[in-house]
């Protein structure tokens, strides 16, 4: 961890005192505490539960993408410390942009060689890519009504987030389907940059552009050969997300607010959506915004949705960076694995 994630850490960190600063500002402690007074502890147990077990669910698409038969065994630590690893890094750098390459070091510390590793970390993403996908897509069809109807400015960067990842997402499956097709289709839109912006520079994303094509062509391929893999890693991915996806409900339960799984879980996805367009460390800032403007239709108490914006931000995000700082501490046995890999 270098000077830069430490700045982003403090930033991060001076962000999140602002909030809470402005919220207790206009929030008296009373009814805070008023909130957390008739808590139900067993639903704010079951929040940091939610959390881990969704973290283990992580872990075991990656153990389950690792095994072959000639694979050495690894402990369970080893493959838990990388997502946790990843939530540190996707905390403290904008876009989350650091989450990739955590990843990858994570895996060449327990001994899997930097190629292979970064192969895993590919299939991982496009799988996780599509099970989002399809998240979003359902939320807009069977939710996007609720915030439309009362908050259309927030609507407007929900709907921004939606488009990049959808973007994103049938640009992987173009490359999965239609290869040819996106290789030519990425060539006549490099071609129409290179007559409006310098040509070297097109270039440049020409060939970064192309060579991202072949890798992930080169994984989808092993994907479609590995069903039973892609079926269990995909199981496992929709898991995972419904476990993450659904800490706001059991934050409202802690606060002894009774209301619909569904809708709850649909609000969150439109929150995830938002912050995937703020371009600063954890989205801080438009993530306590976006939540307690959102969770506000289900909570009247104010009091209580301050606690419960922080219970939820802690639970997701600091939760995550505290234990990504063990796991990037206490490093597992480095095995290697055969040569013939």
């Amino acid at each position: 961890m270098n000077k830069k994630h430490l700045w982003g850490i403090l930033i991060v960190l001076a962000i999140s005192v602002f909030v809470l600063y402005i919220d207790l500002k206009s929030t008296p402690i009373s009814q805070i505490a008023e909130a957390a007074k008739g808590m139900n502890w067993w639903a704010f147990a079951l929040i940091f539960a939610l959390m881990l077990v969704s973290y283990v669910f992580e872990a075991s698409i990656l153990a389950v993408l690792a095994k072959r038969k000639n694979e050495p065994k690894r402990s369970k630590w080893s493959f838990f410390r990388i997502p946790i690893i990843q939530a540190l890094f996707n905390a403290i750098t904008p876009m989350s942009t650091g989450g990739q390459p955590s990843q990858l070091a994570a895996m060449v510390q327990m001994g899997i060689e930097g190629g292979r590793a970064t192969s895993l970390l590919l299939m991982k993403f496009i799988i996780y890519q599509v099970v989002v996908f399809f998240a979003y897509i359902f939320t807009i069809l069977f939710g996007f009504h609720m915030v439309a109807t009362k908050f259309s400015g927030l609507a407007i960067f929900i709907v921004i987030g939606l488009l990049i990842h959808v973007c994103s997402t049938l640009f992987l499956l173009a490359i999965m389907f239609a290869y040819n097709w996106t290789k030519k289709a990425t060539n006549w839109l490099m071609n129409l940059l290179a007559k409006f912006i310098n040509h070297d520079r097109v270039e440049k994303w020409r060939d970064a552009t192309m060579e991202k094509i072949e890798t992930f062509y080169a994984e989808s391929q092993k994907l479609k050969k590995e069903k039973k893999k892609l079926l269990i890693a995909t199981g496992l991915t929709v898991l995972q997300l419904l476990c993450f996806y659904s800490i706001p409900f059991v934050v409202l339960l802690a606060l002894n607010v009774n209301t619909s799984w569904a809708a709850v879980t649909q609000m969150n996805i439109m929150i995830i959506m938002f912050m995937a367009i703020i371009p600063i460390p954890g989205a801080s800032g438009g993530a306590e915004y976006s939540f307690q403007t959102l969770f506000s239709t289900f909570v009247s108490s104010h009091g209580a949705l301050i606690l419960g914006m922080f219970l939820w931000r802690f639970a997701t995000y600091f939760f995550g960076m505290i234990l990504g700082i063990f796991g990037w501490i206490f490093k597992p046995k480095k095995i290697k694995s055969p040569e013939n890999d």
